[in-house]
């Protein structure tokens, strides 16, 4: 009896192993069968088992040619059977895709991040009003307290205003306007309010967690 025991290192490799080692056993029993009616059926019956394997593919759109496909991967894409949908190849499986081209930013301020560049072009294209200098000035105020996320010494607004009008190409000068930024105080009270929120909120959750466990 010691002999017949099949260990799984000696086992052969499964290809998708969530469908287990008898889904395997079945398709390699499909692929050995003489005529390709009897391939052709015992395959349509394989689908419906995988279908009850993976329920939750159900709601995904293609369900059936997402199955067929895996059942060709299966396979080794040695399974001579008819399907539904176009065949998929071992080539497409193993095509590499195309590198990702990724932005390559190296913005002179780096404090201020990417998104503040996107926003002052933004900014740029919108026509002088009201709504425009709102967001002119939302833009420096966050400006600001990203510097101070940077340096935790208070900045002057001038260094700001010199900065954006610098990153907007001289399109965007509040230098020597009547309003002003708003505090570095306020700014990093908010944020630290913020945390604090986050914190208790946290703290809450693992108490009610504490709270619910049973004890015996």
């Amino acid at each position: 009896m010691i002999d017949d025991i099949e260990y799984n290192t000696e086992r052969e490799h499964l290809i998708i192993p969530e469908y287990g080692r008898h889904l395997q056993k079945m398709v390699n029993y499909c692929k050995e069968l003489p005529t390709k009616e009897e391939r052709n059926k015992v395959a349509k019956s394989i689908i419906n088992v995988m279908g009850n394997l993976q329920p939750h593919l159900r709601d995904v759109p293609d369900f059936q040619h997402k199955l067929w496909d895996q059942l060709f991967i299966i396979a080794d894409f040695e399974l001579d059977a008819d399907s539904p949908y176009p065949t998929p190849t071992k080539e497409e499986l193993n095509e590499k895709p195309e590198p990702l081209k990724y932005p390559q930013n190296h913005p002179k301020y780096r404090f201020y991040g990417n998104n503040i560049k996107t926003m002052i072009d933004v900014a740029n294209t919108w026509e002088d009003g009201d709504l425009k200098e709102a967001l002119v000035y939302t833009i420096a105020n966050h400006m600001k307290k990203c510097f101070l996320n940077w340096n935790k010494d208070t900045v002057e607004d001038d260094v700001i205003f010199n900065h954006l009008f610098e990153l907007s190409g001289g399109k965007i000068n509040l230098k020597g306007g009547e309003e002003d930024l708003s505090d570095a105080t306020s700014l990093m009270r908010n944020k630290k309010k913020y945390s604090n929120t986050n914190n208790k909120k946290s703290h809450h959750k693992k108490n009610n967690s504490n709270r619910n466990r049973k004890r015996y």
